[in-house]
């Protein structure tokens, strides 16, 4: 399976990150991993890009990481579309006192826009 993860630095895509490398050990996917500039945090991409490296490399995957530039949501959607992907992996969702998931903006344009199936790690 050809996958696309999408990272930002927040806690939820970190999980994301370390879930979907240790699935790509497991199965052989072919991954991709996008940095993306996400507003809500002020994770610098350069030492984004090291911490994905570093989980590479720990678990022993070998994966494309592109960086990405413009609105995040719409540029991993497009990615996504264009360079033929199954699949977009995204961190995010939180559950509200309500029990009720509340969803942060690129995860919500992920999965509104989005014709590439979609998984996104809680």
């Amino acid at each position: 399976m050809k996958l696309l993860l999408g990272i930002g630095g927040s806690d939820d895509s970190i999980r994301a990150l370390e879930g979907t490398v240790d699935r790509a050990a497991e199965t052989g996917d072919d991954l991709t991993v996008a940095i993306l500039r996400n507003p809500a945090t002020d994770a610098d991409p350069e030492e984004i890009e090291a911490r994905v490296q570093s989980v590479l490399d720990e678990i022993g995957v070998t994966a494309t990481i592109r960086h990405l530039e413009g609105d995040p949501g719409s540029q991993l959607v497009e990615l996504a579309e264009r360079d033929g992907f199954d699949r977009i992996v995204l961190g995010g969702g939180e559950t509200s006192p309500m029990g009720k998931i509340k969803l942060g903006g690129i995860a919500e344009f992920v999965l509104l826009n989005s014709h590439v199936s979609v998984t996104l790690v809680r």
